[in-house]
């Protein structure tokens, strides 16, 4: 077989393993990367990849893992984009953590999440009590998003992108 063409395939499973190892692992994980995450994230990189280019330590071979991986990486963000069944495949569902004040604790615990983790949440967005918490969702990115009820609480919001209109006016 091409050793490049062995690469393409090589690197493909992987980039596939890891899409699913992710997803069963859960959303949480991607966006509160503490000390031991990094850490694994720098051996399963190690350690996959002989897996993707074998023997071959060309810049060429290198260079065709990293092209599939991206190919691969566009494809799947256009098909999760385009069509709801990958999206639902691949991408979890916003999670309610807290309603009205009211921890759900069944959700926190089958989320892995500490109460310590999200009070730092709450901290992050200038709220004290959970009793002042409206709603509280673990978001599809992993982020959490805080909702109150108090209008004089100052709320974060990070937005994902920007409006189109704001973009052409230069605003």
């Amino acid at each position: 077989m091409n050793q490049y063409l062995d690469i393409i395939i090589r690197s493909a499973a992987v980039y596939l393993f890891m899409v699913v190892a992710l997803r069963l692992f859960g959303k949480k994980e991607l966006s509160q990367l503490n000390t031991s995450d990094v850490i694994l994230i720098l051996l399963i990189s190690n350690s996959v990849q002989n897996a993707m280019v074998g023997n071959n330590t060309t810049l060429w071979g290198g260079l065709a893992a990293a092209t599939i991986l991206f190919v691969i990486n566009f494809i799947l963000k256009k098909l999760i984009y385009r069509y709801k069944k990958f999206s639902d495949l691949f991408l979890e569902k916003p999670e309610i953590l807290i309603h009205n004040g009211t921890l759900d604790f069944k959700n926190l615990s089958k989320l892995g999440i500490t109460s310590d983790e999200l009070k730092e949440a709450m901290r992050e967005h200038g709220v004290q009590h959970f009793k002042d918490v409206k709603l509280a969702m673990l978001e599809i990115d992993g982020n959490i998003s805080i909702i109150t009820g108090d209008q004089t609480l100052k709320q974060t919001h990070y937005k994902r992108r920007k409006n189109h209109k704001n973009l052409v006016r230069g605003n």
